[in-house]
């Protein structure tokens, strides 16, 4: 089952009306369906497929053991096994990249539409500095003469790619493309239901969707036939659960020796958003260049978001952006599961009710909040702009410190602004919503500081029972039940 990535399919198969071969990066985070994509293009288009993906890195106490040129030569065995396997060509050991390069290229046959995958290319070439070199060459002494050649290298390891390939100067120029996987929207998360998705309540997929975000592989775990509650406790709250495993098998320290620093960083957000300089302070870490280059990283990869928006009041981007926790699942990981872990480890949720866990429609709401703002052009369509243009849509926070010393100020879900308006967000997740809510955001409107000229326009995303009263009043410019994000 492939479900989306229609937009991708379609644009890397313009590649073929080239005359010429092609080189892509396909980059974003472990289990964003950066392979899958590339064997669904091949499976669709290419009469030959060849990948070949890389070994994990060794754990630290085997590592030890080994210098970088043994460890490099146990990738390039790893490469001639799997080649071998695949085409049948000759497993005689090679000591070079060019080498390794050079027995791909003898697989490749002229005439046929071929697609060569090199996954998780940063552990292929992490021991050997003239890796990028040595692949550069390749493509232009090798590869580049073929014409039905496309030639795709993807990792979880974004900055890598970017730092050792994409921004080599030997390499400008010469990709076509360059892929990073976001999740898939909401309006193609519901395929994963399938004919389910028409009899089941929104509010049942939008539960699940707070938790796995649009992440392919984790939206494959999920059973049409059980609830939303019996779907998140068997992926969250069993021991042998995909999502309860997924956040050490991520941030297995294996991959990076910036992994520790990575979680930390993460933990610190779970708590609320930070700039660069409280993240510096709350992980007790120099701001510096390493640190801007994980943030980078974590970016990147759609774990963390850098929410700097435009500053309501001068129209001007806001001077001091801060970080969010962006991925749903990590965000929940942080928040729920691991709080829980040595109770999920004894079975203790094997028979029990999520509902009935203390905060759990708090944490829910917090969670669906997310899920909203992390799908704002989802909602765009249904606020009214007409043909105004978007120049900012961000959460909102404005702190004042007031002559006493106490703290004031307004926080907004999301703040979608155009020229001449402010779209005040609320996103809300309750049983029932009563007309009390137009007070909420009427509250938040009035402390909102704005520039002459420029409208505030109330609007609430919700999922719950909606009060008569509250569409009866007009207050909101603008009513979006969720479901319709969903395409429901």
């Amino acid at each position: 089952m492939f479900i989306g990535r229609e937009e991708y399919l379609e644009d890397l198969e313009t590649l073929w009306r080239k005359r010429t071969c092609s080189i892509v990066s396909c980059r974003g985070r472990r289990r964003i369906g950066k392979s899958t994509l590339i064997r669904e293009f091949a499976r669709r288009t290419a009469d030959v497929y060849i990948e070949i993906e890389s070994l994990p890195p060794n754990s630290k106490e085997e590592a030890a053991k080994l210098d970088d040129a043994r460890l490099n030569q146990i990738q390039l065995d790893n490469f001639i096994d799997v080649l071998a396997t695949t085409t049948g060509c000759s497993r005689a050991r090679v000591t070079t990249w060019y080498e390794a390069f050079a027995r791909l290229d003898g697989q490749i046959d002229e005439a046929k539409r071929t697609v060569v995958l090199l996954d998780e290319i940063s552990w292929m070439g992490m021991h050997d500095a003239n890796f990028p070199g040595r692949l550069r060459t390749a493509w232009e002494t090798l590869f580049h003469r073929h014409e039905k050649l496309i030639l795709v290298i993807c990792g979880s390891v974004s900055v890598w790619i970017k730092e050792n390939i994409l921004d080599n100067t030997g390499f400008t120029g010469r990709f076509s493309r360059d892929y990073v996987l976001p999740e898939l929207p909401l309006s193609v998360c519901t395929q994963f239901w399938g004919e389910a998705r028409n009899r089941v309540a929104a509010r049942e997929i939008l539960d699940v969707l707070s938790v796995t975000g649009g992440v392919p592989r984790y939206l494959e775990e999920i059973d049409p036939g059980l609830s939303a509650d019996e779907n998140i406790r068997r992926m969250c709250f069993l021991k042998s659960g995909e999502l309860f495993k997924d956040f050490d098998a991520i941030f297995n320290p294996l991959f990076g020796e910036a992994t520790e620093l990575k979680r930390k960083l993460l933990i610190a957000l779970a708590d609320g958003p930070k700039s660069g300089a409280e993240l510096a302070t709350a992980i007790d870490v120099g701001r510096n260049g390493r640190l801007s280059r994980i943030l980078r990283e974590l970016a990147e990869g759609g774990f963390i978001s850098s929410d700097v928006g435009k500053n309501p009041e001068t129209g001007a981007e806001c001077r001091v952006g801060k970080y969010r926790l962006r991925d749903n699942y990590t965000r929940f990981y942080l928040k729920y599961i691991a709080e829980h872990k040595g109770e999920i480890e004894r079975g203790v949720f094997r028979y029990m009710s999520l509902e009935h866990l203390p905060g759990w429609n708090t944490i829910m709401g917090l969670q669906f909040e997310n899920l909203v703002v992390n799908n704002v052009m989802e909602l765009v369509p249904f606020l009214g702009l007409g043909n105004s243009i978007v120049l900012s849509a961000a959460p909102y926070r404005h702190e004042k410190l007031s002559r006493d010393g106490g703290k004031h100020g307004c926080q907004i879900d999301l703040l979608v602004q155009t020229a001449r308006t402010a779209y005040v967000v609320e996103v809300k997740r309750k049983k029932s919503i009563g007309v009390e809510i137009e007070d909420e955001v009427e509250s938040k409107i009035k402390r909102l500081p704005l520039r002459k000229g420029v409208s505030a326009r109330p609007v609430l995303v919700y999922d719950g029972e909606l009060d008569g009263a509250v569409e009866g009043n007009g207050y909101f410019d603008a009513i979006v039940p969720a479901r319709k994000l969903l395409g429901l």
